[in-house]
C-alpha cells in the first residue's frame, strides 16, 4: 500500500490587486483568490492608491497596506475571515481618517 503524506504549506501570495468591489490575491502557487472588499472595511474606505500600495510581509504570507493600518494573513483569506476589528474601533479610525483629509 502506497500512501503520500499530506504536508501543509503556508500560502504565499505574490501580488494583490484591489477595486471598489473585491480584493484578488495572486499565490504562489498560481491560485487566485477573490473576496469582497466589504470584508474589510479600512480596505474598502480606502482610496485605490491607498488599496493598492501594499507590501507583501513574511516571504508573502501577510499583506500590510502601511496608508489604511491594515494587515491580513493570506490564510485568513483563504479560510474566509473577514476582518474582526470591532465597530468602535473601526468608528475611531475613521474620525482620525476625516480629521486628516480636512
Amino acid at each position: 500500500m502506497n500512501s503520500s503524506q499530506t504536508v501543509e504549506k503556508e500560502a504565499s501570495a505574490t501580488r494583490i490587486e484591489a477595486d471598489d468591489n473585491e480584493l484578488l490575491v495572486e499565490l504562489i502557487d498560481g491560485r487566485k483568490i477573490a473576496v469582497p472588499l466589504t470584508w474589510y472595511p479600512r480596505l474598502l474606505h480606502g482610496t485605490p492608491e491607498e488599496r493598492n500600495t501594499y507590501e507583501l510581509i513574511g516571504r508573502g504570507t501577510g499583506i500590510h497596506w502601511p496608508q489604511l493600518d491594515e494587515d491580513l494573513s493570506v490564510n485568513s483569506i483563504l479560510k474566509g475571515f473577514p476582518s474582526s476589528e470591532s465597530e468602535s474601533s473601526l468608528k475611531k479610525w475613521l474620525a482620525g481618517r476625516n480629521k486628516i483629509n480636512k
